[in-house]
């Protein structure tokens, strides 16, 4: 069963490794016994089905969880079962793989409008005009 990130991109199983480990923090004596935290790997190096450019902001979006091999690591320890953890951390993958296919917007450089600097110009007139006049002179009386 592959992972559906949109209508045209899914990402095989064979990419996904799922490892379960023990949660860390408060949890009892459960916390100990059972492992229900998850580790997804995801082989971004051997992924091909995402393009170049997604792919570099993929990385960008990863940080630290990329490793030097390309492997993206999530890991997932919110809730107390498994099942849970792993649909959490699917679901992480799938919000990141997704913010990474959306390519930004291209900034149009503009200029500010002539109004526009001479409002600027009148308020840090006034503004230091408002600044010299609360400097009290001395009265030579």
């Amino acid at each position: 069963m592959a992972l559906e990130i949109n209508e045209t991109l899914n990402i095989d199983d064979d990419l996904l490794q799922e490892r379960f480990v023990r949660a860390s923090g408060p949890g009892g004596q459960n916390v100990n016994k059972v492992s229900t935290a998850v580790e997804l790997r995801f082989d971004l190096a051997g992924c091909d089905a995402i393009l170049p450019r997604a792919r570099a902001r993929l990385e960008r979006l990863a940080g630290s969880r990329l490793t030097d091999e390309g492997v993206i690591i999530i890991r997932a320890e919110r809730f107390r079962t498994q099942e849970r953890n792993r649909a959490d951390a699917r679901d992480r993958l799938i919000e990141m793989i997704q913010k990474a296919l959306v390519e930004p917007k291209r900034r149009i450089a503009t200029r500010p409008s002539r109004a526009s600097k001479e409002r600027r110009l009148k308020a840090k007139t006034h503004r230091s005009d408002v600044k010299r006049m609360r400097q009290g002179k001395p009265d030579p009386g």
